[in-house]
């Protein structure tokens, strides 16, 4: 059943009881449903968990009427980090599996989101387009110019994402001046663009990096297998100069 959006709540964490609630959703959905794991799993607690956590800023959407859960409410995330927090960090979580010295150099102020996820029941529902409203919030307050993170296939079987792979390499790399590149061996053989079923291709892309790319984001060279989350990772890059207003329009209006 799907849950409307109209009375859910955007705040960024104020507390470690806010970020532990975070944890708890990202634990539901990395680990029970993706089948993640990885040193950050604590399961006796049901928290997934990472380094980068006390040094971000958590973007929360809470339904009131689920606050005294198991999550206090929180039915979707984004972990935001700016450059400044990444030096108190010891880096960014993308510059793990991407080399990042391109957009240090020529993305102005960045700004990282990572761990987007969403309870299964508010999928579908406009709650991802509730939580972009914050985000857009948080873009402007921060006068970020570019956004990066990692972004996802479900597995790891390169053999079986080559075609969508392909697709995104050939039509959405990113310029040279932004294009980091994997640090993971060169593992991705690519078809040319009249090798490619460009209808499958988008049918198997999934939805949360579609939407990155209708926006006018843009993906860095290679991916990263990330065999403890399951996961074929790229780095998505989106310049905010580059958001299509339409595009925007449609999906952060209230209610979209």
């Amino acid at each position: 059943m799907l849950h409307a959006p109209l009375d859910l709540e955007l705040t960024l964490a104020h507390s470690q009881d806010d970020i532990r609630a975070a944890q708890r959703l990202r634990y539901r959905v990395f680990v029970e449903e993706l089948g993640g794991a990885g040193p950050g799993v604590d399961a006796a607690a049901g928290l997934e968990t990472d380094r980068f956590d006390a040094h971000a800023d958590h973007l929360l959407l809470r339904d009131p009427a689920r606050r005294g859960d198991d999550t206090d409410g929180v039915v979707g995330v984004y972990r935001l980090m700016t450059r400044e927090q990444a030096v108190t960090a010891g880096g960014f979580y993308s510059a793990s599996e991407f080399d990042l010295e391109p957009l240090m150099r020529n993305g102005g102020a960045l700004g990282e989101l990572g761990r987007s996820c969403l309870h299964p029941a508010y999928r579908g529902s406009g709650a991802l387009m509730k939580l972009w409203q914050g985000l857009a919030r948080y873009v402007e307050a921060r006068g970020i110019e570019t956004l990066f993170g990692v972004a996802s296939f479900h597995g790891t079987d390169l053999a079986r994402l080559q075609n969508a792979l392909s697709h995104l390499h050939n039509l959405h790399l990113a310029p040279e001046p932004l294009r980091v590149r994997t640090l993971a061996p060169d593992c991705l053989p690519l078809l040319a663009l009249e090798q490619i079923d460009s209808k499958a291709a988008m049918r198997e892309v999934p939805p949360l990096i579609k939407s990155y790319l209708k926006l006018g984001g843009m993906i860095g060279q290679g991916v990263y297998p990330d065999h403890a989350f399951n996961t074929t990772d790229l780095c998505l890059i989106l310049p905010v100069n580059r958001l299509q207003p339409n595009a925007v329009a449609r999906r952060l209006r209230a209610g979209a």
